[in-house]
């Protein structure tokens, strides 16, 4: 009877290991993955609403501020003569009011519907599915250094500016020559809070972990805007006031007011208190008093008074900070263990989580925690993305290490915007002379499932 048993037993285990080498390419361990972007996140996460803690007043400083953020101006109210856009709150709209640009960029409807005929000196670089951008010459056509901004639009053919004949700038040229970089909005969630950081706490944070940093080909400095401080040495070419600034793409603003004051005259060339000259000075082009926006003496009550920037500045210096979330995309144990890794590799050493306010007048902003992801000092970036373009102190391949709260929820990367994946955004940060190389060679050296926590730890913020 045993030797019966024999032959059912052997031809049962036969059937068992052919059913299981069948099923073995199902197997995890049997697959290939490859990391990869999640992508835009969606819901809220507090993006647009105000800092909590503020006054009844301080509130409607914010909503006063914000609508007049989120306003179209027209010829009459100085918009140009040359321009970008007509409003800031079209360019900072992704994902909420005081982001970065949307996926459909507004900058083609302004054109279209108001001097169609202007459009075709810009479709070789501003298209409808973004980013919205800004163009700078690199150099003037004497080969001395440019960087300035190169408006895209005129006011002419508008309503209200009869009269007014402005050429575009030779866009195609400059592009056929290599002479044009451009620029996405920067969003300014938590401007405030960052505003507040000490210039002390600045410099502690970029002597340490000094010998790390040095190990990895990262040094950084901040962009000082200096009149003969010993902290620096270096000449002041950027008129501030020795301190340490820390707005735009090269830190080159100190305050929310000049970061505010400038983009009002370069972007929509709305001439204010602190830029009173006109960038286009064509006397048939004028239609607004001139400064167009000021302080308004016989206002009744402190809002009507201010002026615009100021009004700007109190939006963004109120506007609180992106929320992370702790479970999306990927789960909490991938997010948390992707923060892990995000310093393991040195991405903490320029992408620094976190500083603390000081002293403040407003309660709201008074040491605080700034969970910002950036040191906000300016980095050799190397060749590939460098952009010819000084400001300040922060020279042609120098830029602040980008702010990464918010990250989840942008669609473009870089100074440019030339991609919306984010693991791209990592490895165009390594090229010859580039401060990050070290960092994205720990990142490539790690196994795909350990990138994609990475990844998902950057879209969770």
């Amino acid at each position: 009877m045993k030797r019966k048993l024999i032959a059912p037993l052997a031809m049962t285990s036969a059937i068992a290991g052919l059913f299981l080498l069948q099923m073995e390419p199902a197997y995890p361990q049997f697959s290939t993955f490859n990391a990869s972007d999640p992508g835009v996140q969606g819901g809220a996460r507090g993006t647009g609403r105000p800092l909590p803690g503020l006054s009844a007043t301080q509130n409607a400083f914010f909503l006063d501020g914000q609508a007049d953020f989120n306003e179209e101006e027209a010829v009459a109210d100085g918009l140009g003569p040359r321009m970008n856009l007509d409003g800031c709150g079209a360019c900072h709209i992704q994902p909420a009011i005081g982001g970065t640009s949307p996926a459909v960029n507004p900058q083609v409807a302004f054109a279209k519907a108001a001097v169609p005929s202007q459009f075709p000196a810009v479709d070789g670089f501003i298209r409808s599915n973004g980013p919205v951008r800004e163009a700078r010459f690199v150099l003037n056509p004497d080969g001395t250094p440019d960087g300035g901004v190169h408006a895209l639009f005129t006011i002419t053919g508008r309503a209200g500016a009869t009269g007014c004949n402005l050429t575009q700038p030779n866009f195609d040229k400059e592009l056929l020559a290599k002479n044009i970089i451009f620029r996405i909005p920067t969003p300014v969630f938590g401007a405030g809070l960052m505003e507040q950081i000490s210039d002390e706490d600045i410099v502690a944070n970029q002597r340490a972990n000094a010998a790390a940093k040095q190990a990895l080909g990262i040094f950084g400095r901040p962009n000082f805007a200096v009149a003969g401080r010993t902290i620096s040495g270096s000449s002041n070419n950027n008129g501030n006031d020795g301190t340490i600034a820390r707005f735009g793409w090269k830190a080159q603003n100190k305050s929310l007011l000049l970061f505010s004051g400038e983009a009002y005259n370069v972007e929509m060339g709305i001439t204010n208190e602190l830029f009173q000259t006109e960038r286009e000075e064509n006397a048939a082009c004028q239609f607004a008093t001139v400064p167009n926006d000021v302080t308004n003496t016989d206002g009744a009550t402190p809002l009507e008074a201010i002026s615009a920037i100021e009004k700007f500045s109190f939006f963004m210096r109120f506007l609180d900070a992106p929320a992370p979330s702790t479970t999306s995309p990927g789960g909490s144990f991938s997010i948390s263990d992707g923060k892990r890794l995000f310093n393991a590799v040195g991405c903490a050493h320029c992408h620094t989580p976190s500083f603390r306010t000081g002293d403040s007048t407003v309660a709201a902003l008074r040491n605080k925690p700034v969970n910002l992801y950036s040191d906000l000092l300016v980095h050799d970036m190397g060749v590939g993305l460098a952009d010819g373009v000084s400001q300040g102190e922060a020279g042609p391949r120098e830029f602040r290490s980008a702010p990464l709260w918010g990250l989840g929820q942008r669609i473009f990367f870089l100074h440019d915007g030339r991609t919306s994946n984010l693991e791209t955004a990592i490895r165009e940060h390594s090229s010859t002379g580039s401060e990050a190389n070290g960092v994205v060679a720990n990142f490539n050296s790690l196994g795909e499932r350990d990138k994609q926590d990475v990844l998902n730890f950057l879209r969770s913020l």
